[in-house]
């Protein structure tokens, strides 16, 4: 659930309910679903998956009181308010995906990650090996080329030391899959958060933490290693010959290969570790970046530099719900992924986790921590309610009574329909939720359902940009 925070000068912020129903979003769903639906399934683009439609009906639904609502009151005064349900979606609810967010950053960073620095590694193939990752099973490969790569480079930093000790040594790692890019565009790529370190196993199950170092030197290196191996992973199965494979390997300007380790948060800034969580784990689309220029054009912003300053994206209704649906998660796939002493299986996940809430882990070498996993008690995951998410993100607390600062309590789930409508009714709340168009027919017929850009833009009248266009 998501809310506002209005802060006033020397008052305490006050919880507003939000109103999807006034956003540009809900808008253009509202009324270009149906047409949308009609065309994928008169043969034009194909059939729309029902999880795909699922979603975006579950989204016209999410936040609408009139299909639903929780009831909380003041004990002290008896001031209430009601809350109108969530549709948990994983796609497309801007509220939705940002209390999942939210949730994760709040879960790896208060039970997860141990106090330790953490490296950012993210990992971008070219166009020509992008095109083949849709395939589940070669993401896990290049994922364990990348992981099985860092590991031997942090391996190699370590002091000279017995080749026991270099065998017997871990890593832990979250790692993050984006298939998406700024532009609501398809850009599948890696963000791995890695203890940037390793665990080395002594006797009697005790971990040392030895923090790593590597010079710029070292980077390079590990860089072309990491290369080499995704290469010739995809030549291995026979997505690339051997001779594109030579070539990309020599190419001078590392032949479309993007890695990334310019993000570290020390041990003991955990606002910014939790900052960076939220990153890795945002959702693909940011309700505040789309606006509307007419019925017919909407703009998608990007705030990542380009040559002329911001990027945007020109969209019609259609090409908006095609980029939203292309983003949809998979079903039964996990959105992030724990490796190394974080994995679930990991005998050590309980000794290394442990550290999370700790300072101790926090010394001169932010390394030296040693646990025993039979000492360490056994925490469940963190499961927050939408209270505390909001109280983590706005910095107000909504179960708090504005009238007379007591607690507040959830007394009540209305679902059944007279009692809704009576109820908003008397509160002087719409009672019918808000009506999908109907599908409309031609000429729309001839464009909307086109996947060819520069079919579906018409010429625009004169509007004044602050950022370059880009078709």
């Amino acid at each position: 659930m998501s809310a506002t925070a209005a802060k006033s000068c020397g008052s305490p912020a006050v919880y507003h309910r939000r109103q999807p129903e006034r956003t540009v979003l809900y808008r253009v769903v509202q009324a270009h679903l149906a047409t949308w639906l009609a065309l994928h399934d008169g043969g034009c683009g194909g059939h729309a998956p029902a999880l795909t439609e699922r979603e975006f009906r579950r989204y016209l639904e999410c936040g609408i009181l009139a299909h639903g609502f929780a009831r909380a009151r003041c004990p002290d005064c008896g001031h209430d308010f009601i809350v109108a349900y969530s549709c948990k979606g994983r796609g497309i609810c801007p509220s939705c995906t940002t209390r999942r967010m939210v949730e994760t950053a709040a879960h790896l960073t208060d039970h997860v990650f141990p106090r330790l620095p953490v490296r950012q590694w993210v990992l971008s193939l070219p166009k020509r090996l992008r095109y083949h990752l849709d395939d589940a099973q070669l993401q896990n490969a290049v994922l364990h080329s990348l992981l099985h790569g860092i590991e031997q480079g942090l391996r190699k930093s370590l002091p000279e030391t017995d080749g026991a000790t270099q065998i017997n040594t871990h890593i832990g790692a979250v790692v993050f899959i984006h298939r998406f890019g700024g532009l609501l565009n398809a850009h599948l790529h890696f963000h791995v958060l890695m203890i940037d370190g390793v665990f080395c196993e002594e006797e009697a199950g005790h971990l040392h933490f030895q923090e790593t170092y590597l010079t710029a030197e070292q980077m390079m290196h590990l860089q072309r290693t990491i290369r080499q191996r995704i290469v010739r992973l995809f030549v291995r199965r026979g997505l690339l010959d051997k001779a594109e494979g030579q070539a990309m390997i020599a190419c001078e300007h590392d032949g479309g290969f993007s890695l990334d380790t310019s993000v570290r948060i020390e041990a003991h800034d955990r606002q910014g570790l939790e900052r960076l969580l939220r990153y890795c784990a945002r959702p693909a689309f940011a309700q505040e970046r789309l606006r509307q220029l007419d019925p017919e054009h909407l703009v998608y912003e990007s705030k990542k530099p380009g040559p002329g300053g911001k990027v945007s994206v020109l969209l019609t209704p259609h090409q908006l719900l095609d980029r939203l649906s292309a983003l949809i998660p998979p079903p039964r796939r996990h959105r992030h992924r724990y490796y190394g002493v974080l994995a679930p299986n990991s005998p050590y996940r309980p000794a290394v986790t442990a550290l999370a809430a700790t300072e101790s882990a926090c010394n001169e070498g932010k390394g030296k921590a040693e646990a025993e996993t039979e000492e360490t008690p056994v925490r469940q995951a963190a499961r927050y309610v939408w209270a505390l998410l909001l109280a983590r993100i706005y910095e107000v607390f909504p179960l708090i009574c504005p009238k007379c600062g007591g607690t507040m309590k959830i007394i009540a789930f209305i679902d059944e329909g007279d009692a809704v409508r009576e109820i908003l009714a008397h509160l002087g709340e719409p009672v019918d939720p808000p009506c999908i168009a109907p599908a409309h027919g031609p000429p729309l017929w001839e464009t909307a359902g086109s996947g060819d850009d520069e079919l579906l833009i018409q010429p625009l009248p004169e509007y004044e940009f602050d950022q370059r266009i880009a078709w």
